[in-house]
């Protein structure tokens, strides 16, 4: 284990105890239970990855991996809205301190950044093979060992596409804890402490790639997050605290949403990933992008030489 991780695992320890609810969990403690590996496993199942690739990607003991990186404290994403699907708050009442298009802006820019992950994603998985006549795998570049750092700067190439999607799956997993989305319907009013839920149970196509310029859902919100503790912030607002289901033990968390919330989130990350793999194919053509689909999901690349 890298004395880098052990060390970020030691403040992730301190930090996600202020932070806990901010985002689906990444730790094993503090009311958490690996929530983002957990979903990212999940709906990476049917995809054949090697054991090491989906470590690198979903994380393990001891490591963040790259779904969990934004999380790391030495990343510098753990308070930014885009990254968490945070402050798209707003309720239909006149004296709310935000308007609909502020918090619709917001949630925009964490669409933006999903978006941009995976064509991030796409454009990086071009260095594994080269585009000559004998599509050569480069070695080094579909090399997972050592372990992928996912600190933001560029690396070998499976490591970058890795990242970025991992960026674009903890972001779009995070929508589904901080949303109303999959909430149960209320009859209740605009009210601070129980804003109105969805009722939703699949994935959201406003956040899907194939779906074009899909409508953004009316009534569509998440939780306003400023810092820790939740309870000297967001005054008069709908707060994180409020909408997440980021535990079990949540309070929109109960009757079974948490268990809904990472249910869909997984599909959604089975979604991004079938969607990874098809663009690649698109772009690089069936031959070389079949071979790309190969490297990254293989722990080997010489597995797919054939």
């Amino acid at each position: 284990m890298r004395t880098g991780i052990i060390l970020a695992m030691a403040g992730a320890t301190i930090l996600l105890g202020a932070v806990q609810a901010e985002a689906f969990g990444t730790i094993g403690s503090l009311g958490q239970n690996v929530e983002h590996e957990r979903v990212t496993r999940q709906g990476l199942a049917g995809f054949g990855m090697g054991p090491m690739t989906m470590d690198e990607i979903a994380g393990k003991r001891g490591t963040f991996g790259a779904v969990g990186a934004p999380d790391r404290p030495d990343r510098g994403l753990m308070s930014a809205s885009e990254v968490h699907c945070d402050n798209g708050d707003w309720l239909d009442r006149p004296d709310y301190p935000r308007s609909r298009e502020e918090a619709r802006g917001v949630l925009e820019s964490c669409r933006a950044l999903i978006f941009a992950g995976m064509e991030q994603a796409v454009e990086a998985a071009g260095a594994l093979v080269s585009a000559s006549g004998d599509l050569a795998i480069d070695t080094r570049q579909a090399s997972i060992t050592p372990a992928c750092r996912y600190t933001g700067r560029s690396g070998r190439a499976k490591c970058n596409v890795l990242e970025n999607m991992g960026l674009a799956f903890h972001a779009a997993q995070d929508f589904y804890s901080h949303s109303n989305w999959v909430d149960p319907l209320r009859r209740a009013g605009a009210r601070l402490e129980d804003p109105p839920g969805m009722g939703q149970a699949s994935p959201i196509d406003w956040l899907d790639n194939t779906q074009g310029d899909a409508r953004f859902p009316d009534g569509l919100i998440s939780g306003c997050y400023e810092g820790f503790p939740e309870s000297r912030h967001c005054a008069g607002r709908v707060k994180h605290a409020t909408l997440n289901k980021d535990t079990r033990g949540a309070s929109r968390g109960q009757g079974g949403v948490y268990t809904l919330a990472m249910d869909v989130a997984a599909e959604d990350t089975r979604m991004r990933w079938a969607w990874f793999e098809q663009r690649v194919i698109h772009v690089y053509g069936s031959e070389r992008g079949g071979r790309i689909v190969c490297v990254m999901r293989n722990d080997d690349p010489a597995k797919c030489r054939v």
